[in-house]
């Protein structure tokens, strides 16, 4: 009963946590996701490549597209004016 009760606390916890996070921190965490979400279906185009290069291209895009999410998600969360001229930050 005290683990149960321990582990709600602690979800109402993070759950409460996460409701404070501010619009350009969310815009991030989308950023993230979705890029995220594009690299995954990369790889899993590349395991169903039928050649080894098609293949190598193929985990090259999603490793790009990983790098590039997670770059302009930072450019976000520290509102770099080099990087965030198009989205108005």
């Amino acid at each position: 009963m005290k683990k149960t009760f321990a582990l709600g606390i602690a979800a109402g916890l993070i759950s409460l946590s996460a409701c404070n996070t501010s619009p350009t921190e969310q815009a991030a965490d989308n950023i993230e996701s979705n890029t995220e979400a594009v690299a995954d279906n990369l790889e899993e185009a590349a395991d169903n490549a039928t050649t080894e290069a098609g293949e190598d291209a193929l985990e090259n895009q999603a490793d790009a597209v990983r790098a590039t999410g997670q770059n302009q998600a930072e450019d976000m969360r520290t509102n770099d004016p080099d990087t965030n001229l198009s989205n108005g930050l």
